[in-house]
């Protein structure tokens, strides 16, 4: 019988996507977090020596994964800006392509709804 997948196994699914999308644009790991809830999960640099603070969030479809909650980014940002570093966010929706009631199973096919990574602006306003 197969297994659902539990909360922590997909953020990690989401991780991996975030990752392999980040390595193909370049960017070097300084730092790899991948407990749920703790942000950010990636902390990277690019060939300018520039920081960023990657969250990743992954979502149950129909979710919609390119929504995040703006007061608590508000805060991540200031730290974000306290250590002059860019916050970069991806959002990850995982589906079961057989109902959107249904668990995601591992080992099993999935729906994955991954728009690239946004640019949070850190600016103060």
């Amino acid at each position: 019988m197969s297994k659902p997948l539990t909360d922590q196994e997909l953020h990690n699914l989401a991780m991996n996507h975030v990752g392999e999308d980040l390595e193909e644009r370049g960017f070097e790991f300084i730092a790899v977090n991948s407990k749920l809830k703790k942000h950010p999960q990636f902390v990277c640099i690019d060939k300018n020596k520039q920081y960023f603070f990657v969250i990743v969030r992954a979502v149950i479809l129909p979710d919609n994964p390119n929504n995040y909650d703006v007061v608590w980014m508000e805060s991540f940002k200031k730290h974000a800006r306290e250590k002059d570093a860019k916050v970069l966010y991806a959002g990850v929706g995982i589906g079961n392509p057989n109902g959107e009631k249904l668990p995601i199973y591992l080992n099993e096919e999935y729906l994955l709804e991954y728009n690239g990574i946004q640019i949070v602006e850190t600016n103060l306003n």
